[in-house]
Order: C-alpha cells, then sequence, then structure tokens
C-alpha cells in the first residue's frame, strides 16, 4: 500500500517531482483541475512562480551548506517531514509479529464483531492458562525435589555444643523470638540467662537468679516481642521477668477457703503450666492444679480477666497439666490429668467447651505436652502413658498416629514440630537398661521413625526446635543443655560462640618496689618517709576531715546549731524581745529573776508606767483583821499562821 510523504509546518513544492518525475503529466492536470475548480489555488502570475522558484533553490542551497558544516539549522526551525511508507517497514523489521496483526485489523474500523472478541478473548485465556499451567508444573516439580530429599537431612545434628546450667535437672527451656538469648530454669530454683553473642567457647552464662525463692522453675517463655519471661514455678503466684531478670509482675494469690474457683482473684493451688498470647504482649494464660485456667491482662492489673473451669466426665472437677493458645489465639487447648483434651474458642463464653476428647490417654497419667503445629491444623500431646499422638482438628474425634514405648519419668516432659510442620521431635526418659536416652524424630505424614539421636546418658526432659536459628536445644536430667546444629544449614545462636576462643584471666603479679632515699633533693622531688599504715591512720583519724567526722551533738541551749538563742521556748522569747543577751538554762529562774530586782525597783519598765496617770501611789491590800467568826478553813493565812 503506497502512501505519499506527509509534511508538517511549511508547505514545500517538489518541482523537481513535478518538472523531471514520471507523474509530470498528472501534476499539470491536478494544477489545471485545481485553478479551474471552485475552491482551489488562485492562478499565479509569471513573476511569483519566479520568485517561489527562487525561495526553492535558496532552500536547497542552505540544505546543501548545512550538511557540509554538520550544523542543525541557522536558527529557523524547518518543517520535518516523515515517510509513512519507511516507518513501516522499519516496523515490520524490529517487529514482525506485531506488524501481522496491524495489517490484519487495518480493513477494520470501529469496536470489534462479537465473534472477534470471543476469539481475542479466547487467545488471552489460553495463554493465561499455559502461563498458570507452566507455574504449576515448576511448583510441582519443586515439590517433587523436596520429597526426593529424605527428611534426615534437614534436621540439624552435625555438631553439637554443651551447656552446663548446674547439677539437677533442667525443667524448663525457652529461646528469645529473635534467637540472641536463651534461659532455662531447674528443679534446684536456679534460672539462668544464655547470650549467643556475648559467650565465648566456654559456653557460660551472664546471669543466675532465683525468681521464685524455694519453689522448682515447671516452665518458661518469652512474650511474642521478647521484652519480657512468663515463669511457672511450683507456687500459686505466676511471675513476669524483663529481658534482664527483674521482676515487672507477681499475680494475685486466691482465697483457698472459697469454694466457687470463679470468685478468686487467683489460683489457689500450685501451677503446672503457663504460656504467652500468640500476638498480645500483655496477655498470658496459666493453669494450675485448682482446676481453672486463668486469663491475665496487663501488667498492673494483678487481678485475672477470666477463668476458664476443667470438667470431668459427671461435671467433676479435674486437673490441668498443660495448655497452650494455638497460632492466631482462636482456641485454648489443655491437657487434663483425667486423659482428656478440651479446647475452647476465644471468641465465645468460656462456659462450654469446643472440642472435648474423652480418654485421649490413659486416665490418671498427666498430658504433660500440648502443641499446635505451625499452620494450625494439627495437634500434638505427650503423655506420662508413654505415648505420644498427633491430631487433626478437622477430625478430633480419633488420633491420626499414635507412638508408644516413650518412657517418660518427669511431668514436663514435652515434643515439639518442626518449622516446616513435616517433623515432630520427643525425647525420653533413661530407662534402667540403656546406656543413653534418644530424642526422637517423626514424620507427620508417614507416621514413620526417620531418626534416632542418642543425646545424654541421662533424661531428655525438653525439645526445643527454634524456627529463626534452626538449632535444636535440649534440657538433660544431669544439668545439661545439648545444642545441635547444622554448619550449613544453621544460623547464628550457637554458631557465634564456637568460634570463640576463651580468653583465661591473666594472674596479676605483685611486685615490690624498693625506695630511693635521697637527702639532698630539691622539695618538688622529695619523697615522703615511708612510715607504716597505721601511724598513717592515726594520724588521719585526728584530722576531722580526713576522717570525715560528723556534727558533735549539742549539749546545751546555748551556743547549739539549731536554736542560736537557747533550747526552750522561753529563752527564745527572752532573747528576742532583747531582755538579755545571754540566757542559761541551767541556772535557778529565781535567782535569774532577783537579779533584776534592784534594777527594775529604780527604773521601772512594765508595772510603774502603767499606772503613773491613774495611781501614782500604789495602794497595797491591807491586813485583814483575825477576829472573823469563819471556820479555820476559810479563814487566809497569814505570816503569824507559817
Amino acid at each position: 500500500m503506497q502512501r505519499g510523504k506527509i509534511s508538517f509546518g511549511k508547505i514545500q513544492l517538489s518541482i523537481n517531482q513535478s518538472l523531471d518525475g514520471p507523474n509530470a503529466g498528472a501534476n499539470e492536470k491536478v494544477n489545471d483541475s485545481g485553478s479551474s475548480g471552485v475552491g482551489g489555488f488562485k492562478k499565479m502570475d509569471k513573476q511569483q512562480m519566479i520568485r517561489q522558484i527562487e525561495d526553492v533553490t535558496e532552500d536547497f542551497e542552505s540544505q546543501h551548506l548545512k550538511e557540509v558544516m554538520g550544523i542543525s539549522g541557522f536558527g529557523r526551525k524547518a518543517a520535518q517531514v516523515f515517510d509513512i511508507n519507511e516507518q513501516i517497514a522499519k516496523a515490520k523489521i524490529t517487529d514482525p509479529v506485531v506488524e501481522k496483526k496491524r495489517e490484519q485489523e487495518e480493513d477494520v474500523i470501529g469496536p470489534l464483531p462479537p465473534a472477534a472478541l470471543e476469539d481475542t478473548e479466547r487467545d488471552n485465556s489460553g495463554e493465561a492458562t499455559n502461563k498458570v499451567k507452566d507455574s504449576d508444573d515448576e511448583s510441582t516439580s519443586d515439590e517433587d525435589s523436596d520429597d526426593e530429599q529424605s527428611l534426615s537431612k534437614r534436621i540439624p545434628y552435625t555438631h553439637e555444643v554443651q551447656m552446663q546450667h548446674g547439677l539437677r535437672a533442667v525443667l524448663a527451656l525457652a529461646g528469645d523470638p529473635s534467637g540472641a538469648r536463651l534461659v532455662s530454669g531447674s528443679i534446684d530454683y536456679d534460672m539462668c540467662f544464655w547470650d549467643f553473642v556475648g559467650m565465648d567457647s566456654s559456653m557460660r552464662s551472664f546471669r543466675q537468679l532465683q525468681p521464685c525463692e524455694n519453689h522448682p522453675i515447671r516452665a518458661l517463655q518469652y512474650s511474642v516481642t521478647g521484652e519480657m519471661i512468663l515463669v511457672i514455678s511450683g507456687n500459686a503466684q505466676a511471675k513476669v521477668l524483663d529481658r534482664d531478670g527483674f521482676e515487672k509482675l507477681e499475680c494475685c494469690k486466691g482465697d483457698q477457703y472459697i469454694s466457687d474457683m470463679s470468685r478468686t482473684k487467683g489460683h489457689v493451688a500450685q501451677l503446672t503450666s503457663g504460656c504467652w498470647h500468640p500476638f498480645n504482649r500483655e496477655q498470658f494464660l496459666t493453669a494450675a492444679l485448682d482446676g481453672t485456667l486463668r486469663i491475665w491482662q496487663g501488667l498492673k492489673a494483678k487481678e485475672q480477666v477470666q477463668v476458664i473451669k476443667t470438667r470431668a466426665m459427671g461435671g467433676l472437677r479435674t486437673n490441668a497439666s498443660s495448655c497452650n493458645f494455638n497460632r492466631d489465639a482462636t482456641l485454648i487447648a489443655a491437657g487434663c490429668v483425667d486423659g482428656s483434651i478440651q479446647t475452647w474458642d476465644t471468641r465465645k463464653m468460656f462456659v462450654n467447651t469446643t472440642h472435648c476428647v474423652r480418654g485421649a490417654h490413659q486416665k490418671g497419667s498427666e498430658i504433660t505436652s500440648i502443641v499446635f503445629s505451625y499452620m494450625g491444623l494439627q495437634l500434638a500431646t505427650r503423655s506420662n502413658d508413654e505415648t505420644m499422638k498427633l491430631w487433626d482438628l478437622r477430625q478430633f474425634k480419633q488420633p491420626l498416629h499414635t507412638w508408644s514405648n516413650l518412657y517418660s519419668r518427669y511431668d514436663s516432659t514435652d515434643c515439639c514440630f518442626s518449622p516446616d510442620d513435616r517433623l515432630l521431635v520427643t525425647g525420653e526418659s533413661l530407662p534402667k537398661n540403656q546406656a543413653e536416652a534418644n530424642l526422637y524424630f517423626y514424620s507427620t505424614k508417614t507416621f514413620q521413625e526417620v531418626q534416632r539421636t542418642p543425646v545424654s546418658n541421662s533424661h531428655v526432659v525438653k525439645t526445643l526446635w527454634h524456627p529463626k536459628l534452626n538449632q535444636l536445644f535440649v534440657s538433660c536430667g544431669n544439668g545439661t543443655i545439648k545444642c545441635l546444629y547444622d554448619e550449613k544449614r544453621s544460623i547464628r545462636g550457637a554458631t557465634l560462640c564456637v568460634v570463640k576462643t576463651h580468653r583465661k584471666r591473666q594472674q596479676m603479679e605483685m611486685v615490690g618496689v624498693s625506695q630511693i632515699i635521697t637527702p639532698h633533693a630539691l622539695p618538688l622531688f622529695r619523697q615522703e618517709k615511708s612510715r607504716s599504715s597505721r601511724k598513717k591512720m592515726e594520724k588521719a583519724r585526728m584530722d576531722p576531715v580526713k576522717s570525715k567526722r560528723p556534727d558533735l551533738p549539742i549539749t546545751s541551749g546555748q551556743g547549739g546549731r539549731v536554736a542560736s538563742s537557747g533550747g526552750t521556748l522561753s529563752s527564745y522569747v527572752i532573747r528576742n524581745l532583747g531582755l538579755s543577751k545571754r540566757v542559761d538554762d541551767d541556772q535557778d529562774p529565781r535567782e535569774a529573776i532577783l537579779k533584776y530586782a534592784k534594777d527594775a525597783a529604780e527604773n521601772p519598765y512594765w508595772i510603774a508606767p502603767a499606772y503613773k496617770d491613774t495611781q501614782p501611789k500604789a495602794i497595797f491590800s491591807e491586813k485583814l483583821p483575825t477576829d472573823r467568826d469563819e471556820p479555820p478553813i476559810k479563814k487566809p493565812k497569814t505570816e503569824a499562821d507559817n
């Protein structure tokens, strides 16, 4: 399809094409028709034609000069000329597919008919489905490649580090959400803080304290932000500590003489378990042997927010040995002593249970641990009946699988999921005829034992698989904590401490310096004679400034620091009235008054001037007659009577 050139701006005359080109006759016909037709160009004179031809020749000369000089113009912009055919040819070379579509759509003007729209939509949907299929194929291929890798390679157990907590069993273990710190609590009341950044290869804790005095530490857990630590001990009152071990809150203790446990302000029996809210940093849950679970809110309010009662088969009271939140905090699960698992929905009242599985474990054996998976669809329980069970919350009546022959001696033995929920980990207590206690890894899909790792020659109590560090922390019955990690798959944590060498403290060496006696030395450089420390001490003791002697006590009112004018009120009044410059509180007051008798008679100051005008001469009372007939009791006493 041939198209002519389009010019913008000034109209240029192509005289060469009109005169020399093959279409010269056609152009002449067009000009003739244009001149004769209505609304065309006017007929020009010869002089005008000559002027236009001269202008065109000047334009050609100036263009040739520009090309020679290599400049774009002389300040006057010429019109740009575009050739559409050349542009289309270039487009065909660069993207031929788009050009084919344009050539097909050139003849269509306006919106497409419905059939064409359906075709285009089918093409687009076909491309989208192809992309989705490709992505699905890629994901399935990735899953297949993951399945091909054995689960045993995912377990970080190539290297091992040991931390010594004490000599008794470590019953509690908790890791900071960021993976920077670890806390442990044992049956000997001690709680240790471990900082991976500050530790070296000796693996020593930087702080050790007893937060609950003479009560063993049963459970520990960091809050979601890692700022606070919940401490569950053998006491009835839970405590909240900050990151460095300082107490922030102690829960209130309830009244043990009240039969209705919902009326008390706190627990009245020993605590068994506790945990933090998954995303509320000020709310936590506790369970005790008084048959209740209590939800606490805030660090200032010491009274619980909600009380949940655990019930046995006939509505009788049963105790909860373990409790936990699920990942989105919509469910609270409790494992009871009667072998039942009970759950409550946090969005409803805690009167009735959401799920209740009676006989989940053997009656009378404590459910030592109840853990939700990271996805929130599965639940794992560990009990003292030597079993561990995996449950599906969508079909909660029967367990998915039961693992047996897992001997447990402690009521705090737990289990945990791997970060990808593909493995379930638990430990066992050491049987009598066995040299080492093992750590068991089970698959949550095939329910088969993936690996069995010997850990220690003592009992395995707590297991913690940290999701960020990808390291396993195992507490043992002999007071040790073992950390299992992989150099390639594990990050930070114990890997930071192993590379730091333990430096022993350098011993201080005392070197005696002999004194050089220089009798003719200048006073500036003269050294004091060495005296015994006893003489120096006695001399400093006599100096009130060096010995920092306190102020001496006040022995009397006169000359004291507190009352400069005397220690009594009378001396203070007399001092301020100006009657005396010095008042001694120890002298006799009668003598002090009679001392001024002569001066008062000669120079009266108080009484005589007041009666000077009205009674200049004093009138005294006359002596009463003695011959009055009155009883001796009413007669006034006189000098004669004395």
